[in-house]
């Protein structure tokens, strides 16, 4: 899980309305200079007293978590752990040149908290400090500039930073930080499908999704016709004859099918763009978010496959129907769409709410 800490030191208007917005979304901390700021806030969030450029207060006050800086307060945070040992205490540490950047690499190996401000816009410091850390058991929060550079601070490395630091500028900065947290994508739980009927449909749009990825054996995007029906569509990963393979790729099917991408909606085919976001899920139904790079639409001869789930429900997918697109069956099985016949069995993901432009709705909706 992802930390989030709002920063409200230079906070002067809205300053009331941005913390209880923080305190709804429940973000992770709230990070003050001064401990009556933090004064009266509830035990749900992690109260952090950063007085960067001013004398440590006599008394911590409420505050839960304590950041120093030695060079200016001039005292470490293991130090400060004698003198109180019911506070945690963390290193803020601004990373400017090799030699803070080592003081980083020691500070995410020894500390707690380490609160690192990078100067540089790179992100290979960050780099560094994750690769040193990577036995610790201390948690690494990085000053974002914005939503955007926390997105980015997450992702390093592919393991990223365990949290962000940001400073709001207005309402609703809280609630777009949150929104970043939690794009992690939760596990589905896929069924085993029969597959019912194939039928040759004549010629169609279909879509091949190039994604900015490469993916495993075992893992594709889910597609369908319905938004409370999908089969797991396999990507160009398996070897093919007369054509290189290409893992990046889902030849995914008819343009109107839809597929999961972030925040819980759905997408149809022909909507996905550069930079696009559509989760990726495998056979044990782990997913991940994955970034489209390209979307190729060509008319090519099509088969639609019915299967229907153990209770029932009926599933269709609309295939380019030619031997090298492929769906995945249980264990991980590769199944060539056009070999596809009465008792196969195939892997399906079966959503439970109606779509209105893509969110779950709960309202009557039929499709046939």
């Amino acid at each position: 899980m992802k930390l989030s800490w709002l920063d409200i030191r230079d906070l002067t208007e809205a300053k009331n309305a941005i913390v209880q917005e923080a305190l709804h979304q429940r973000l992770d901390g709230i990070v003050a200079a001064d401990p009556a700021a933090l004064e009266g806030l509830p035990p749900t969030v992690t109260k952090v007293l950063f007085p960067r450029g001013k004398s440590l207060p006599e008394d911590f006050g409420e505050a839960t978590v304590v950041i120093v800086d030695p060079a200016f307060h001039g005292t470490t945070p293991a130090e400060l752990a004698l003198e109180h040992p019911e506070l945690e205490f963390g290193r803020f540490v601004e990373i400017v040149d090799a030699e803070t950047l080592e003081d980083a690499c020691q500070s995410a190996r020894t500390e707690r908290w380490s609160l690192l401000l990078f100067r540089d816009p790179t992100k290979i410091p960050l780099e560094i400090v994750i690769a040193a850390s990577a036995a610790s058991r201390g948690s690494l929060i990085t000053v974002a500039a914005d939503v955007e550079e926390a997105e980015i601070l997450f992702g390093v490395l592919e393991h990223g930073s365990d949290g962000v630091m940001m400073a709001p500028r207005k309402v609703g900065d809280a609630t777009a930080l949150k929104t970043v947290v939690n794009a992690e994508t939760p596990d589905l739980a896929l069924v085993e499908l029969e597959v019912v009927t194939t039928e040759h449909v004549g010629m169609g749009e279909r879509a091949c999704v190039d994604t900015c990825t490469y993916f495993r054996k075992d893992e594709g995007i889910l597609v369908g016709s319905h938004s409370k029906g999908m089969i797991l569509c396999v990507s160009e990963t398996h070897p093919l004859p007369y054509m290189p393979t290409r893992p990046f790729r889902v030849n995914a099917g008819a343009i109107h099918s839809y597929t999961l991408s972030k925040d819980g909606r759905t997408n149809y085919l022909s909507e996905l763009k550069a930079g696009s976001k559509i989760v990726a899920a495998d056979v044990e139904g782990r997913t991940r978010l994955v970034t489209v790079g390209r979307v190729k639409i060509e008319t090519r001869p099509l088969i639609s496959v019915n299967a229907v789930s153990p209770d029932g429900r009926e599933v269709n997918l609309i295939l380019q129907d030619d031997w090298h697109v492929r769906v995945l069956g249980p264990g991980g099985a590769v199944l060539n769409s056009t070999e596809l016949k009465p008792g196969d069995k195939v892997l399906g993901f079966l959503p439970t709410e109606d779509r209105h432009v893509g969110y779950p709705l709960d309202e009557f909706c039929l499709e046939t």
